[in-house]
């Protein structure tokens, strides 16, 4: 299950006092869930980029507390530095790490600067994909004349900010304005060559960056650059949209890149500008050997490479995440010139790691046996049951596998990564229950332990005790839910798969069932603490039809199988 995880990158109008620097960020940590990933000071821009992550409710209050915050400790009149700037916070963009949409990440800045415009009174702009209109999409538009420039633009030019105050009074002259948006995720990726030219590096950034190349008459290094009938120079763009990117020499590697800002990595993913950078390399005679990302990536940059890459080779993608990224790595040559860590550069694996709670999916097989055999009740059967169906899934899973790569079957290798990619969403998507399983029941016994002296306790406690039965009884009919979709990948594999592994689709049949079966258990059980009658009913009738359906479906695929094996 891919869990929702938006980034904010502020920019604030400090880059000197680090006690200043410091109490902003702290206001941003304040919000239970929010991670600092980076805080990068600037003395000569004058200038602090922040970089936090989370769950998009707890960042857009993250981002508002450190707004604040900056307001009140920046004050603009007394501000310089190199950087081009407005407000106390300059920027304060939005990007879709995982689990969001573009037009979500919109709504979220949407709100968010209206609730800085509002609350604190600070004029803002929206911008990038969060713009009300076509011009203001350009940062420069919003910030045009700077800091210095705000007091015509709203008191003489009638500029209207779309939230928060059309003045320049005493308090806007303080903390300025603030420009909100969404965009996309940047990556920062140099590709090594085997050449020490910078000019040569250059001509491969100028073919494919999106501005591309200056129009010459005639020679086309040396000619006179083409104008236009106003005087503009024409420009040749190069093939790749959203990517920006320029030639240099790395003295520490010895070794000239193109170094690249992809901007837009829904428009050309990452791996597309890898391919079409060795592609225009190689036409000029050099050999791009590997690259290099700079910061941090969202894990699905390397998904979407690992992908790729496996079905340039006719390999099936529904393998585990971690050989979708090594893949990715080798494909691209991420490890050319130091070790190359996932762990250390994708967002969701530092939050993952960030994370110090212990898992029952992280145990070994004997672990989590053990730890379910101990006299705590939990994990319990829910949490096995759980476990049962990723099981089911795995199986499921690797049946695809060995027929995509059967032999003779090469054409069928689309079909069947498709199914193997199924049956590894459904068994992730399985492992994250048996935890929240364990979870759900913790909930319970926690709202058992609530107070109970006083009218007041004793309401919010019983309120508490069935939000946790409700939760609890939710669960395992989600995991009946996911256990069952994997029926129809295992009699699928039973019927179309590799015949030499018949077998093991009807055991992935056998351990679906199981898990629904085992999950339906825990629904009735749990549902039966649930003082809305009505709702519980309605549960377990939901419930009831999962498992007389599953019951059905494990003994047709079983017959199936049978009959195979003979």
């Amino acid at each position: 299950m891919s869990r929702k995880l938006i980034e904010c990158v502020p920019n604030f109008s400090e880059g000197r006092d680090m006690s200043i620097i410091k109490q902003i960020t702290d206001a941003a940590e304040s919000v239970d869930g929010v991670k600092l990933l980076d805080v990068d000071p600037g003395a000569a821009t004058n200038r602090t980029v922040v970089t936090f992550v989370g769950e998009p409710e707890q960042v857009i209050e993250a981002a508002f507390r450190a707004v604040k915050k900056a307001s009140e400790l920046i004050d603009m009149r007394g501000h310089h530095g190199e950087h081009p700037r407005m407000g106390a916070t300059d920027v304060c963009p939005l990007i879709p790490i995982s689990g969001v949409t573009m037009e979500e990440c919109v709504e979220y800045a949407r709100a968010l600067a209206k609730r800085i415009g509002e609350e604190l009174q600070i004029p803002v702009f929206c911008y990038e994909s969060a713009a009300f209109t076509p011009e203001r999409k350009n940062l420069a538009v919003c910030r045009q004349g700077e800091y210095e420039a705000l007091r015509k633009r709203f008191n003489e030019d009638g500029v209207k900010p779309d939230f928060g105050p059309c003045e320049f009074n005493d308090f806007v002259a303080g903390t300025g304005a603030t420009a909100v948006g969404a965009r996309d995720f940047l990556v920062a990726i140099n590709y090594n060559l085997n050449t020490t030219s910078t000019r040569r590096a250059n001509s491969v950034a100028f073919d494919v960056r999106e501005k591309g190349r200056k129009k010459r008459e005639g020679d086309p290094i040396t000619g006179p650059v083409v104008k236009d009938e106003n005087g503009n120079i024409v420009w040749i763009p190069g093939t790749l949209k959203g990517c920006k990117a320029i030639g240099w020499f790395i003295e520490e590697y010895g070794i000239a890149q193109v170094s690249m800002n992809v901007t837009n990595i829904n428009e050309t993913p990452v791996h597309v500008a890898f391919d079409e950078v060795n592609q225009k390399a190689f036409a000029r005679g050099i050999r791009v050997t590997g690259s290099e990302i700079v910061g941090l990536i969202p894990k699905r940059v390397l998904i979407d490479a690992g992908k790729h890459y496996l079905a340039k080779q006719n390999r099936s993608a529904g393998i585990p995440e971690g050989d979708i990224i090594n893949i990715a790595v080798k494909s691209m040559g991420l490890d050319d010139l130091k070790p190359f860590n996932p762990r250390e550069k994708v967002i969701e694996y530092i939050l993952e790691d960030m994370d110090k709670s212990a898992k029952l999916i992280d145990l070994t097989c004997k672990g989590f046996a053990e730890e379910t055999s101990r006299e705590s009740p939990a994990p319990g059967g829910g949490s096995i049951s759980a476990y049962m169906g990723a099981l089911a899934a795995a199986l499921g899973a690797m049946v695809a596998n060995l027929s995509s790569h059967k032999q003779g079957w090469d054409g069928r290798c689309p079909e069947f990564s498709a199914w193997a990619e199924k049956g590894q969403n459904l068994m992730y998507e399985l492992l994250h229950l048996v935890d929240e399983d364990t979870a759900a029941f913790n909930k319970i016994m926690d709202s058992f332990s609530l107070p109970k002296k006083t009218d007041e306790e004793k309401k919010a406690r019983t309120a508490a005790i069935q939000a946790a039965t409700l939760y609890a009884t939710e669960v395992p009919l989600r995991t009946m839910k996911a256990a069952f979709k994997t029926f129809e990948l295992v009699d699928a594999m039973a019927v179309e798969g590799n015949p030499n592994s018949v077998s093991d689709a009807g055991v992935g049949a056998l351990a679906a069932r199981s898990a629904v079966l085992g999950a339906f258990l825990n629904v009735k059980i749990n549902a039966a603490g649930l003082k809305d009658r009505e709702l519980a009913e309605k549960l377990i009738q939901e419930a009831t039809i999962i498992a007389e359906k599953a019951v059905a479906l494990e003994q047709e695929i079983i017959a199936k199988v049978n009959e195979k094996i003979g």
